[in-house]
């Protein structure tokens, strides 16, 4: 039922994204809002489409097999054949810091990486949760889902700087527009895109969560890793971390950077996943 209600909250979230381009298009007008979708569409597009290479290179990821990972491969290998998914490629990153992510733009182009951080800190049935979850996200193809938020949100952010560098229009309607006016709409609409876009990465979470319980078997090995990789993260940072990245990981790596109301955290709080987890069993 979880899930259900948070791929409900997604599909509404999208739509509400693209109702926003369309409102705020009114006032652009429609060669700046094709020229400026263009651009957020070629810079997304190229993450997504190289998004495992990219985000494997970032954390310096090295790949792992059956003789080189025993335990870990075949743990990713019977997972991958509970949900039905081709078996990724699999990495281990060097960091301290605990966390897990899984990239890639398809099911058949999917990596799983954790950290050596990670792997010290959670026992069988806590990593079992985690590649679980990494894997629904897989199955889910919440990577395509983030950069079509990522796109949208993307163009109102160039609108916006658009309108710095050449003024911003005032509408369609050339003699009523007013160009101070279309500023203000395109700047609540990028900050009302980096808010859905937020709550867009925050519902996948949650549907990760319930997924990838549901192939471990068990929300209680998930849950336990949840609160350890949370806590020690917070003592341990990411070296050399890249915000763009954030909303990859399990457990959001950067804790110290929070707005007052935590209104653009690309996570929940971890104790609202846990209870979500656990109030389905």
């Amino acid at each position: 039922m979880t899930a259900f209600k948070n791929n409900l909250k997604t599909a509404f979230l999208l739509a509400a994204l693209f109702g926003l381009l369309v409102w705020v298009g009114h006032f652009w007008g429609a060669t700046g809002m094709v020229v400026g979708g263009v651009l957020a569409l070629a810079m997304n597009f190229s993450a997504w489409f190289f998004s495992d290479r990219i985000a494997i290179a970032a954390m310096r990821g090295q790949e792992a097999d059956a003789r080189t990972a025993p335990d870990l491969y075949a743990m990713v290998q019977e997972l991958s054949r509970r949900a039905g998914l081709p078996m990724p490629r699999v990495f281990i990153c060097p960091q301290e810091a605990p966390n897990a992510f899984a990239t890639g733009r398809n099911p058949k182009h999917a990596a799983v990486a954790v950290t050596t951080g990670a792997l010290h800190l959670l026992d069988r049935e806590e990593l079992q949760g985690v590649l679980g979850h990494e894997l629904a996200h897989v199955k889910n193809r919440d990577t395509l889902t983030s950069t079509i938020a990522a796109t949208v949100a993307g163009l109102f952010s160039m609108l916006a700087q658009m309108s710095m560098f050449f003024g911003a229009p005032g509408g369609n309607n050339r003699e009523n527009g007013n160009p101070f006016a279309a500023l203000a709409v395109i700047l609540l609409g990028a900050f009302g895109a980096a808010l859905i876009k937020a709550m867009i990465s925050r519902s996948r979470e949650y549907v990760a969560d319930a997924d990838g319980a549901r192939m471990a078997g068990s929300p209680y090995g998930l849950a336990s890793a949840l609160r350890k990789l949370e806590a020690v993260s917070q003592r341990v940072p990411l070296d050399n971390p890249n915000p763009a990245m954030n909303n990859m990981f399990i457990v959001e790596p950067f804790l110290g950077i929070r707005t007052l109301t935590n209104l653009f955290a690309s996570h929940p709080p971890t104790e609202k996943r846990i209870a979500a987890l656990l109030a389905d069993r």
